[in-house]
């Protein structure tokens, strides 16, 4: 079995309305050092396989199809063995 840790990221090129609140919001609270902020997502989830290149294929097609929108973010996968 592996366990997968996907993080998906927005784009740079791309507007992140949630960070832009909470650094409008860190202003308002005193908080005059905080820029650029922005928010990601972190998924986790287990693969029932013991092979490494199959917990690969399912874990990245997975990302691709329904996790990260391609058009506007980017992911990066890391797979760990579990026990």
């Amino acid at each position: 079995m592996y366990r997968a840790k996907i993080f998906v990221k927005r784009r740079k090129s791309i507007l992140d309305p949630q960070g832009k609140a909470a650094e409008q919001g860190a202003k308002l609270l005193g908080f005059n050092n905080i820029s650029k902020v922005r928010i990601d997502k972190s998924i986790e989830f287990f693969i029932n396989t013991e092979d490494y290149n199959l917990a690969q294929k399912e874990s990245d097609e997975f990302c691709k199809k329904l996790l990260a929108n391609p058009i506007m973010e980017d992911y990066e996968l890391v797979l760990e063995k579990f026990r």
